[in-house]
Protein backbone atom coordinates (compact mmCIF):
# COMPACT_ATOMS: atom_id res chain seq x y z
CA UNK A 1 0.00 0.00 0.00
CA UNK A 2 0.89 3.49 -0.50
CA UNK A 3 1.40 5.62 2.57
CA UNK A 4 2.50 9.57 2.63
CA UNK A 5 3.72 11.12 5.46
CA UNK A 6 5.81 14.02 6.78
CA UNK A 7 8.92 12.41 8.75
CA UNK A 8 11.23 14.98 10.62
CA UNK A 9 9.96 17.54 8.30
CA UNK A 10 10.29 15.61 5.05
CA UNK A 11 7.98 14.74 2.85
CA UNK A 12 8.17 10.51 2.45
CA UNK A 13 6.08 8.31 0.19
CA UNK A 14 6.19 4.93 0.92
CA UNK A 15 4.94 1.46 -0.33
CA UNK A 16 4.60 -0.48 2.52
CA UNK A 17 2.46 -3.96 3.93
CA UNK A 18 -0.06 -2.55 5.84
CA UNK A 19 0.23 -5.30 8.88
CA UNK A 20 3.37 -3.30 9.99
CA UNK A 21 4.09 -0.68 12.34
CA UNK A 22 4.93 2.84 12.14
CA UNK A 23 8.44 2.28 14.34
CA UNK A 24 8.90 -0.62 12.34
CA UNK A 25 8.92 1.43 9.11
CA UNK A 26 11.29 4.42 10.65
CA UNK A 27 13.72 2.31 11.67
CA UNK A 28 13.93 -0.56 9.13
CA UNK A 29 12.73 1.69 5.81
CA UNK A 30 14.18 4.86 6.68
CA UNK A 31 17.02 4.06 8.98
CA UNK A 32 15.70 6.30 12.22
CA UNK A 33 17.55 3.79 14.25
CA UNK A 34 16.88 6.57 17.14
CA UNK A 35 13.47 4.49 16.84
CA UNK A 36 13.93 1.79 19.27
CA UNK A 37 11.50 -1.36 19.87
CA UNK A 38 12.29 -3.11 23.47
CA UNK A 39 8.89 -4.56 24.22
CA UNK A 40 6.55 -4.69 21.75
CA UNK A 41 3.30 -4.17 23.52
CA UNK A 42 4.03 -0.58 24.08
CA UNK A 43 4.49 -0.93 27.47
CA UNK A 44 8.60 0.75 27.74
CA UNK A 45 8.14 4.14 25.59
CA UNK A 46 11.13 2.99 23.92
CA UNK A 47 9.79 3.90 20.50
CA UNK A 48 7.77 7.15 21.61
CA UNK A 49 7.98 9.68 18.15
CA UNK A 50 6.09 12.51 17.91
CA UNK A 51 2.86 12.03 16.05
CA UNK A 52 1.04 15.06 14.91
CA UNK A 53 2.89 16.69 18.05
CA UNK A 54 1.56 14.34 20.66
CA UNK A 55 3.96 11.24 21.85
CA UNK A 56 2.38 8.05 21.09
CA UNK A 57 4.28 4.76 21.34
CA UNK A 58 5.13 3.56 17.40
CA UNK A 59 5.49 0.05 17.88
CA UNK A 60 1.18 -0.23 18.26
CA UNK A 61 0.54 2.03 15.34
CA UNK A 62 -0.07 0.26 12.01
CA UNK A 63 1.20 2.65 9.22
CA UNK A 64 -2.10 2.55 7.75
CA UNK A 65 -2.83 5.27 10.24
CA UNK A 66 -0.06 7.31 9.96
CA UNK A 67 -1.29 8.28 6.46
CA UNK A 68 -0.44 12.06 6.02
CA UNK A 69 0.95 12.69 9.29
CA UNK A 70 3.51 14.11 10.85
CA UNK A 71 5.71 12.71 12.64
CA UNK A 72 9.34 13.53 14.56
CA UNK A 73 11.72 11.09 15.48
CA UNK A 74 14.81 11.76 17.85
CA UNK A 75 16.60 12.14 14.44
CA UNK A 76 14.59 15.40 13.99
CA UNK A 77 15.30 17.81 17.33
CA UNK A 78 18.57 18.32 16.09
CA UNK A 79 18.78 21.51 14.21
CA UNK A 80 21.85 23.05 12.39
CA UNK A 81 23.76 20.38 14.10
CA UNK A 82 23.23 21.27 17.65
CA UNK A 83 21.07 19.06 19.87
CA UNK A 84 17.76 20.05 21.27
CA UNK A 85 17.77 22.12 24.68
CA UNK A 86 16.02 18.67 26.04
CA UNK A 87 18.90 16.46 24.71
CA UNK A 88 21.70 19.20 26.07
CA UNK A 89 20.10 18.80 29.33
CA UNK A 90 19.94 15.03 29.58
CA UNK A 91 23.87 15.07 28.65
CA UNK A 92 24.41 17.58 30.80
CA UNK A 93 22.51 16.11 33.74
CA UNK A 94 23.86 12.56 32.96
CA UNK A 95 20.47 11.26 32.51
CA UNK A 96 21.90 9.15 29.56
CA UNK A 97 23.40 5.47 31.01
CA UNK A 98 22.58 2.91 28.19
CA UNK A 99 20.91 5.42 25.82
CA UNK A 100 18.13 2.89 24.59
CA UNK A 101 15.35 4.21 26.17
CA UNK A 102 16.69 8.16 26.09
CA UNK A 103 15.26 9.01 22.74
CA UNK A 104 12.03 7.75 23.90
CA UNK A 105 12.26 9.62 27.20
CA UNK A 106 13.59 13.01 25.39
CA UNK A 107 10.75 13.06 22.81
CA UNK A 108 7.89 12.61 25.35
CA UNK A 109 9.03 14.87 27.55
CA UNK A 110 9.23 17.48 24.98
CA UNK A 111 5.18 17.49 25.37
CA UNK A 112 4.44 16.04 28.87
CA UNK A 113 5.80 17.40 32.41
CA UNK A 114 7.17 13.69 33.28
CA UNK A 115 7.26 10.80 30.96
CA UNK A 116 5.05 8.44 32.69
CA UNK A 117 4.98 5.59 30.24
CA UNK A 118 8.44 5.76 29.59
CA UNK A 119 10.97 3.31 31.47
CA UNK A 120 14.62 2.96 32.11
CA UNK A 121 16.70 0.14 33.23
CA UNK A 122 19.88 1.00 33.54
CA UNK A 123 19.52 4.26 35.99
CA UNK A 124 16.96 5.53 38.49
CA UNK A 125 14.95 8.42 37.15
CA UNK A 126 16.23 11.20 39.63
CA UNK A 127 18.80 12.33 36.93
CA UNK A 128 16.28 12.16 33.99
CA UNK A 129 13.67 14.02 36.01
CA UNK A 130 16.23 17.08 37.20
CA UNK A 131 16.98 17.69 33.10
CA UNK A 132 13.54 17.74 32.42
CA UNK A 133 13.06 20.23 35.19
CA UNK A 134 16.60 22.38 33.72
CA UNK A 135 15.29 22.33 30.07
CA UNK A 136 11.95 23.44 31.52
CA UNK A 137 13.60 26.29 33.66
CA UNK A 138 16.01 27.57 30.70
CA UNK A 139 13.30 27.22 27.76
CA UNK A 140 9.81 28.19 29.32
CA UNK A 141 8.78 31.22 30.82
CA UNK A 142 7.14 31.25 34.98
CA UNK A 143 3.55 31.46 34.68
Amino acid sequence: MKINLTVNGHAVALDVAPHRTLGDVLRNDLGLTGVREGCSTGDCGACTVLFNGTPIVSCLMLIPDAEGASVVTIEGLTKDGRPDPMQAAFVEKGAVQCGFCIPGMILASKAEDVPEGNLCRCTGYKKIQEAIREERRRTRPQA
